[in-house]
């Protein structure tokens, strides 16, 4: 027992004795001068040289363009996202010219499908979209609504989309559940499609007496909704768009 307490105030004293050292020759001197914070830092920051001009900058000169961008889907979008840093554009305009994109890489940044970004927001599947043409070729890029207005759901809705392509609902039109007024395609924030809010909508399928469309009745499971489920809504234990059991 006591060799094992030698041992651990050995171990401790390694310990304070590397945390001192750490303090003393890691730490920088102007630390904590301002706080938790490296004062010299506030020096070192104001010696960068400025890259980028800012929104406002761009503005000035390129009205025409500013106006179409705050009509469109990109109103939130720097125009030094896409074009890249252009402080000395703005400083002396013939002295470099701001990046102009080609090609697809830079929209698939934000647009190529990605099961993280939120439902909504329009994404494509790079491979099958358009192939090996440039976005450009129909989208203008400071007001980019497409130049067709997409009929399926997918378009905006991939995940949804892909889950409910291998689930039990796959043969379902999304419009089975919602409905959806023609101008949530043109301005989705404007008209939200309607969401089933009671236990009878999910039974016009399920219920024994329901009749669901003829040609998928053989594979709807049937439940009693008197007593399945108690005063849960259905959604509650089955996800819509993979409601495979739990």
């Amino acid at each position: 027992m006591r060799q094992q307490v030698s041992r651990l105030t050995v171990l401790f004293v390694i310990l304070i004795g590397a945390l001192v050292a750490a303090r003393i020759f890691l730490v920088p001197e102007t630390f904590g001068e301002l706080g938790h914070f490296r004062a010299a830092a506030i020096g070192d920051i104001a010696d960068l040289q400025v890259k980028y001009a800012g929104r406002a900058a761009c503005a000035e000169c390129h009205t025409d363009v500013e106006e179409t961008r705050l009509a469109g889907r990109h109103a939130s979008v720097s125009c030094e996202a896409c074009h890249g840093p252009a402080a000395d554009h703005a400083e002396d305009p013939m002295a470099r010219q701001p990046e102009k994109p080609v090609g697809r890489a830079l929209c698939t940044l934000c647009h190529g499908y990605d099961p993280s970004r939120p439902t909504g927001f329009p994404q494509i599947d790079p491979a099958i979209h358009n192939p090996l043409q440039p976005c450009t070729a129909c989208h203008q890029p400071h007001a980019p609504e497409p130049p067709v207005t997409p009929e399926g759901c997918s378009g905006c809705h991939g995940q949804i989309a892909r889950t409910k392509a291998v689930s039990h609902h796959a043969l379902l039109p999304c419009t089975t559940c919602h409905t959806v007024e023609e101008e949530h395609k043109l301005n989705p924030s404007a008209s939200r499609p309607t969401k089933p809010a009671a236990r009878s909508f999910c039974g016009r399928c399920h219920a024994p007496d329901a009749t669901p469309p003829p040609d998928i009745i053989q594979q709807v499971p049937r439940v009693d909704l008197a007593t399945h489920g108690g005063h849960y809504v259905c959604w509650q234990c089955h996800y819509p768009h993979f409601p495979e059991l739990r």
